[in-house]
């Protein structure tokens, strides 16, 4: 952390969030399944945790399993399922030794019960840790959580404990599933793409955006720190007008 702090003048973002893209094309490239891509990008995550942690990074959220992804195949789905399971069974033991404090953001209604009671356990364990945030956004959409928000408010309104006129935009982030945690400052996508994919868009609204080619089983620390010069160059106004 003191190296790229001081020998590189390197500024870490606080939040880093990321949309762990590529995995499958990964695979394709190798003549693999898409499925032995899954579970590859599934160690490079663990990977990371370590990497943003002695880097200085305090959160970090990946796009794991979006509200879209039911749509792939069974198989694809069910070995998603299968990766994620394991991973936050595991998770509880790694964490805890690490000091990271785990949540997980997205609807829970459409998952399995031993799936809920996961991840009810990994947060209930390691509630209490002080180090590294890290969420994993599963069966997660932005315009869901934006809807689910917006229900929370109605329901105040028609119960009369809240006037439509007095709704603010704390209001709905103190809504959101990411109430305990700061807005990213970087967002980083591998593969190529340049897009969100419902990814956050409340919360990215003033963050900085960086996209690779590098496909997300191939990241690494040099790819990090690749984002983090990109970042450094910046200027971040916040709609402010830069003075001369």
């Amino acid at each position: 952390m003191d190296y790229y702090n001081e020998e590189l003048d390197l500024k870490i973002p606080a939040h880093v969030a990321v949309i762990l893209d590529g995995n499958g094309r990964w695979a394709k490239a190798k003549h693999m399944p898409r499925t032995y891509g899954h579970l590859q990008g599934s160690k490079v995550v663990e990977k990371m945790l370590y990497t943003v942690d002695e880097l200085g990074v305090k959160y970090f959220t990946v796009y794991a399993f979006s509200t879209e992804n039911w749509k792939r195949s069974d198989e694809e789905v069910g070995t998603l399922m299968n990766i994620l399971r394991t991973y936050l069974k595991d998770c509880v033991k790694k964490s805890m030794k690490n000091n990271v404090r785990c949540r997980v953001i997205g609807r829970r209604d459409e998952l399995s019960d031993d799936i809920n009671e996961a991840i009810d356990n990994l947060e209930e364990q390691t509630k209490d840790n002080t180090g590294l945030t890290f969420t994993i956004a599963i069966n997660y959409g932005g315009r869901d959580e934006i809807t689910r928000a917006v229900r929370k408010l109605a329901d105040k309104v028609k119960l009369g404990e809240l006037k439509p006129e007095d709704i603010t935009e704390d209001m709905i982030s103190a809504n959101l599933d990411t109430n305990y945690m700061p807005d990213p400052d970087l967002l980083i996508r591998t593969s190529g793409e340049q897009r969100l994919s419902n990814y956050l868009p409340w919360q990215l609204a003033y963050t900085e955006f960086y996209f690779t080619d590098c496909y997300w089983p191939d990241f690494n620390k040099d790819e990090l720190v690749k984002a983090f010069i990109k970042y450094n160059k910046r200027e971040r106004r916040f709609g402010g007008v830069k003075e001369d």
